[in-house]
């Protein structure tokens, strides 16, 4: 067979849809092999980078940024809460895009929707904020009607939007905090985005990564065994104690 003999009505194609061969089961077993190894490597080269990222350098935060959260102005260093890690996406939920304050940019809504819960990057001592425009009555809204109140949104009040590259596209940013010193230690956007939101690419882009033995991070990097700090995420005792 090389078409597909039906395509359920959906002729949004140039004509019959091209599929790949069948075969028997040990050509299937053999194809199978051979995809499985180009997808461990791929894995290796992904952890690699990762390793490669942890070793970037850092810079030092010199400006003050402020925030309206829904108990009122805060600072850059109360975004991280009782973790040294903190990753900043710029969402675009606010005037002037798609049908807000109906509806926000429908990218930045889907990265929203598969955001991991908070609790389980807490264990690595990582936490995440989203920022916008939007005032935080509108943001209130879209997270009781979407469903993101395990996310914690920030509005936007200053030009660090502008500083970090994110003014007028998506992005993330990652943070580090050393007592009161901030450092910006990683940037991704546009399609990068696509792969954040996930807990284990989110601790990847971080400069402590996953924090495992297995990683290859510089001397002297918390790491742990493997599975050891998983927690479910309704475990709020697990939260870890730290200032």
């Amino acid at each position: 067979m090389t078409q597909a003999s039906d395509n359920g009505g959906d002729d949004r194609g140039n004509g019959a849809m091209q599929t790949p061969p069948v075969v028997s089961r040990a050509e299937w077993d053999a194809a199978h092999v051979r995809m499985h190894g180009r997808e461990k490597e791929v894995m290796r080269a992904r952890d690699a980078l990762a390793a490669e990222r942890r070793r970037m350098p850092w810079l030092r935060i010199e400006k003050d940024y402020a925030f309206e959260g829904p108990d009122g102005r805060v600072g850059l260093r109360d975004l991280f809460g009782r973790c040294r890690q903190l990753i900043v996406y710029r969402a675009f939920l606010e005037p002037g895009v798609s049908r807000w304050p109906e509806r926000g940019c429908i990218g930045c809504s889907l990265v929203a929707d598969h955001a991991v819960h908070p609790v389980h990057l807490q264990q690595r001592d990582t936490t995440y904020a989203f920022v916008s425009r939007g005032s935080q009555d509108d943001l209130a809204r879209q997270k009781a009607k979407m469903g993101w109140e395990h996310i914690p949104w920030y509005t936007l009040t200053d030009d660090f939007d502008a500083d970090f590259g994110v003014d007028a596209w998506h992005g993330t940013n990652v943070f580090f905090r050393d007592g009161d010193q901030i450092f910006r230690t990683y940037f991704v956007s546009g399609r990068g985005d696509e792969q954040m939101g996930n807990l284990w690419n989110w601790l990847d882009i971080t400069p402590l990564g996953r924090q495992e033995k297995w990683e290859d991070s510089p001397p002297g990097y918390p790491q742990t065994d493997p599975y050891d700090w998983w927690v479910w995420h309704d475990n709020r005792e697990a939260e870890p104690e730290r200032e």
